[in-house]
């Protein structure tokens, strides 16, 4: 949820020196992406694109920032299009952060466009656009420990146009319609929202011990209902001698006003981790979890609550489908041990079991997710 918190001292003596003393940053990115879907589709589809950044310095408490993602996907023929068009299709530039900030004493606060990675709700960038919001953030650690958050959204960047129109071919634009991190198979996993509330806390009172709970309202989903949505998560890390062990536990549920009933979107999702890191490079986990039998989960608003401990970069909404025993393993390596600093490798095996759902209906088969 936060990544630092500039001071509040006046760094910049004038204007000036603020625009003069900020930060650029950018990436060049290129991407080759293979996709066969089982049935009647299998293409390839290559994206290029950048992303600029630019933070204006601190004046009395106050910064700019501001960044800039392209998507160019020159050689794409009609089938690839077609297929990619939700995702991976769409060209063109757009400013997916633009937002004013203001930092004092132990409390900063954003407002405008912004990235926003929390468990509840996350902009994903697992694809050549990253999602963003539209809205505000405040967060505070004035209590020791602990980080308090509250944050409104009204607008959300999809990944491309199609995610709020039917148009194809463009980079997504700041609607209010909003991607909903669903389980594979839900009746609805986009829709409009009449703005959204969110609040956090994460405490580290007690030494290795990380606990984090979320609480996220939407207003009026496809101008039928409100939703709620809850996040509880424990985390430890327990040193050894040289390496570590962590354990990790996490509790997420939705639930609906009884206009949305027949949807189905009452679920929840409880997951279990071990994991060793630290080990020469070396890491490797183990990951279960268990859906509610009956109904789908709304993990959260955008795409990056996917990353639920059983999910893959790919299809993380089969881990938390109705009716779902996962499993994934992961093994990482380090290459910093190697003198490459940056440079990280790794490779995840994840097993997806659904059984009879609420209609008595059961899947073909098994997902089995591999990367």
């Amino acid at each position: 949820v936060v990544a630092g918190l500039t001071s509040s001292s006046f760094a910049a003596d004038t204007l000036a020196d603020a625009f003069k003393n900020g930060k650029v940053g950018g990436e060049l990115r290129a991407w080759y992406f293979d996709r066969d879907n089982g049935t009647t589709a299998h293409e390839s589809i290559i994206n290029g694109g950048i992303s600029l950044n630019y933070v204006t310095d601190s004046f009395y408490g106050f910064r700019l920032g501001a960044t800039v993602q392209s998507n160019y996907t020159p050689f794409a023929d009609d089938a690839e299009k077609n297929l990619y068009k939700g995702d991976m299709y769409g060209n063109g530039a757009i400013f997916s952060e633009a937002y004013l900030g203001y930092a004092i004493g132990k409390t900063d606060i954003k407002i405008g466009r912004q990235y926003i990675t929390s468990p509840l709700v996350s902009g994903s960038g697992s694809r050549m656009i990253k999602e963003s919001f539209e809205g505000a953030v405040i967060t505070n650690t004035d209590l020791p420990q602990t980080t308090l958050v509250a944050g409104y959204v009204d607008k959300f960047e999809g990944r491309t146009s199609t995610l709020a129109s039917s148009e194809v071919g463009s980079v997504g634009k700041f609607t209010n319609t909003f991607a909903l991190s669903t389980g594979k198979g839900a009746a609805i996993s986009k829709a409009t929202i009449d703005g959204a509330y969110t609040a956090a806390v994460i405490n580290k009172s007690i030494n290795g011990l990380t606990l984090t709970g979320q609480y996220a309202f939407a207003n009026d989903v496809a101008a039928v209902g409100d939703v709620s949505l809850y996040h509880a998560e424990a985390n430890y890390v327990l040193p050894m001698n040289g390496f570590k062990l962590g354990f990790d536990a996490m509790y997420r549920a939705s639930s609906t006003d009884s206009a949305l009933d027949s949807l189905k979107l009452q679920g929840s999702y409880a997951g279990a981790r071990i994991s060793v890191s630290g080990l020469a490079g070396f890491g490797v986990s183990f990951a279960a979890s268990k859906s509610d039998k009956s109904d789908d989960l709304i993990a959260g608003l955008g795409n990056g609550p996917d990353s639920t401990y059983t999910g893959t970069i790919l299809t993380s909404s089969h881990s938390y489908a109705r009716n779902m025993d996962s499993y994934t393993g992961k093994i990482s390596y380090d290459f910093a041990k190697l003198g490459v600093n940056g440079l990280t490798a790794f490779v995840i095996y994840a097993d997806n079991k659904q059984g009879e759902t609420s209609t008595g209906n059961k899947t073909t088969g098994d997902w089995k997710d591999t990367g």
